[in-house]
């Protein structure tokens, strides 16, 4: 799988590559179609970095010209894969490995799950980030286990009402904050339909029965306040970095019945 991360720290959507094919042994054919080769270009790369490689170099390889091989380096350049390339008689072009990702393994069940888990977050935070990660994990994925992975999600289904309730996605620029630990600036309607504007320091999401709640330090307010992720009407970054607050530190008054539950990667 091939990602690429942006200069503002976000990831390119993956490249979906239909074929996952072996490389390091041998060299492609010109029967080879273009998008296993653009894949077999950058796993090339990738292997041999940080030493450059030649574009001739890379046409014997693949047995194309030169030119071909310039036009596949651009066209990967252009989709955000972090390729450098040296002019000069030692020139030549490298891959940043560190902002890529190798091909990893993930059973058709396991891709089905993810699959399963993300349709019932709708309008969660970091929810774009998790469509993209199916992505990659599919791109990831050898033909036959793609396959096998779309045969056994076409097995699944939901019931929903027929005029569901959509939640409000969470702003993206809510989550910016919060994983960067940004101040934001809102504003805000409360219950009684006054729009307010603060400037808050994040702290954590949580999800109730209403939906999402950004938490943090209102400033305004001078103590940690929760806000409901659906009344926020504007929302801008700013340049200040908020202090480090864990979620207890807030001291958000909570129901006798109710029980924070953290989230947990494993």
């Amino acid at each position: 799988m091939i990602t690429a991360e942006r200069t503002d720290g976000s990831i390119t959507p993956p490249y979906l590559f239909t074929t996952l094919l072996a490389v390091g042994v041998g060299s492609y054919r010109r029967t080879v179609n273009r998008t296993d080769r653009l894949y077999a270009l950058v796993e090339h790369l990738r292997a041999c970095a940080p030493r450059r490689v030649s574009a001739r170099e890379l046409a014997t390889r693949f047995e194309v010209s030169a030119r071909t091989v310039e036009r596949d380096i651009s066209a990967l350049q252009q989709a955000g894969v972090p390729i450098y390339a040296d002019v000069g008689r030692t020139g030549g072009y490298t891959l940043d490995k560190s902002r890529t990702l190798p091909p990893l393994n993930f059973t058709p069940a396991e891709a089905v799950a993810v699959a399963i888990t993300l349709s019932q977050g709708e309008g969660s935070p970091y929810g774009r980030a998790a469509r993209t990660a199916l992505h990659k994990i599919l791109s990831a994925m050898s033909a036959v286990d793609g396959a096998a992975a779309r045969e056994l999600a076409d097995r699944i289904r939901f019931l929903d009402p027929a005029e569901p309730d959509v939640p409000a996605s969470v702003p993206a620029v809510l989550e910016e904050a919060v994983a960067a630990r940004r101040v934001v600036r809102i504003g805000y309607v409360d219950r009684a339909g006054a729009i307010t504007e603060r400037d808050v320091e994040p702290v954590a999401f949580t999800a109730g029965s209403n939906g999402w709640y950004f938490l943090g330090w209102c400033r305004l307010r001078g103590e940690g306040r929760v806000f409901r992720t659906d009344r926020i009407r504007s929302a801008v970054l700013l340049d200040d970095t908020a202090p480090h607050r864990s979620f207890e530190e807030l001291k958000t008054d909570l129901p006798d019945d109710i029980v924070v539950r953290a989230l947990h990667l494993v």
